[in-house]
């Protein structure tokens, strides 16, 4: 605490730095130790019941207590219950929030193993799912039932980057009595704070951004109001949900640093797409950011920043040809998620799945940039580019 009282935590790279971290001792630990334990052992048998403390490892340890104090940091959040990936981080709340003989909204760009769980596993416990065009903002309201329990969304959609109008949604979704939830992996939460846009439940693929490196899954789901966090916290326990005290420790490692690793690729996946829009073989890019994007001004209201992550539409050619542009790559992987180290890149067209939304008229590639230099990158993509005829 600084000399005038205040806390001198100001800025994201400083919170996180110091959140969830022990008292300064005599040579502590910078970080929870890491505890591995089923059993949780009790000195006296009265305690052995008790509602208001820890009872068992899958309750959690230290360390899962100092990472949920950060993903409440990070979202203004009254709670978080931690997930095993991020498909669970958001198939968690939606379960919380439905029940047999509902209705459930979900944005037409919704990631597609989320719009998949909808489709075939909620359809199969009673739970209708109906599909919205993401850019339909207050209208939406002509589409909530009696019945309609949830409204699930995501900003910018994955893979084809619409932006939603959060607050118009919320306020018609509040209205009804319908509770939000919105996968914010995209933004790491740093670009984006939907919770302070009247959203109820913002959900994280921890996996990417906070993993930082490709190598542990996790999820997080962070509750606006305490009597939501309870209800998505008892849900997880009533399905036995349990995550290992090393993966949290490493999410709450990649806490210390997210915020200048993402803003470094988010750097670099700007100056990308800008010099992407310039290319002969491409057709449109879909940042944003930029000011040709279709809800650049919804982005602008209601985004600090954006993300390492964006789209490119390539003028249209051959399936083969667009396989042998990725595969002509040297420095860009080939793989699924982001916000790792690496650079990816993949072709989207063989899992599109749309009904509200125009054709994109050409190949569409997923752009996720990592930690190398922009240049690199750029050469990188310029030589793959000749493959294309």
């Amino acid at each position: 605490m600084a000399k005038d009282g205040k806390s001198p935590l100001h800025h994201p790279q400083t919170q996180f730095t110091h959140v969830g971290r022990p008292p300064a001792g005599l040579g502590t630990a910078v970080n929870p130790d890491i505890t591995r334990a089923s059993t949780l052992l009790f000195d006296r048998a009265e305690d052995l019941y008790r509602s208001d403390i820890r009872g068992y490892g899958r309750h959690g340890s230290a360390g899962h207590d100092a990472l949920i104090e950060a993903f409440n940091l990070l979202e203004g959040g009254a709670g978080t219950t931690l997930a095993q990936s991020g498909l669970a981080a958001c198939t968690l709340p939606i379960l919380a929030n439905v029940k047999a003989g509902d209705h459930l909204l979900l944005t037409d760009s919704s990631y597609g193993p989320t719009r998949h769980f909808c489709q075939k596993y909620l359809k199969g416990i009673g739970v209708e799912t109906e599909m919205y065009d993401p850019r339909i903002g207050g209208g939406i309201d002509a589409l909530i039932r009696n019945n309609t329990a949830v409204i699930m969304m995501e900003s910018p959609g994955s893979l084809t980057f619409e932006i939603q109008d959060i607050p118009a949604i919320t306020k018609a979704a509040k209205a009804k009595g319908v509770t939000t939830i919105i996968d914010n992996t995209w933004s790491a939460g740093l670009s984006l704070k939907p919770l302070a846009l009247g959203v109820d439940i913002s959900c994280h693929a921890a996996t990417k951004y906070f993993g930082g490196h490709s190598d542990v899954m996790f999820g997080a789901t962070i509750s606006a109001a305490p009597a939501m966090a309870k209800k998505v916290a008892l849900t997880a326990k009533y399905l036995g949900y349990a995550t290992s005290p090393d993966d949290a420790y490493q999410i709450l490692r990649g806490f210390r640093t997210v915020v200048h690793r993402f803003r470094q690729s988010e750097k670099t996946a700007l100056s990308l797409a800008l010099w992407l829009n310039d290319q002969d073989k491409v057709q449109q890019v879909l940042h944003p950011a930029l000011p040709t994007h279709t809800d650049y001004a919804i982005w602008k209201r209601d985004f600090t920043g954006t993300a390492c992550l964006f789209g490119v539409i390539l003028k249209p050619c051959s399936e083969a040809e667009v396989l042998a542009f990725i595969n002509a790559l040297k420095i860009f992987g080939i793989g699924y998620s982001y916000g790792g180290f690496e650079s990816l890149a993949i072709h989207c067209d063989p899992q599109l799945t749309r009904q509200h939304s125009d054709s994109l008229g050409g190949p569409l590639v997923r752009f996720a940039c990592g930690l190398e230099a922009v240049e690199d990158l750029k050469n990188d993509i310029e030589q793959a580019l000749e493959k294309i005829n």
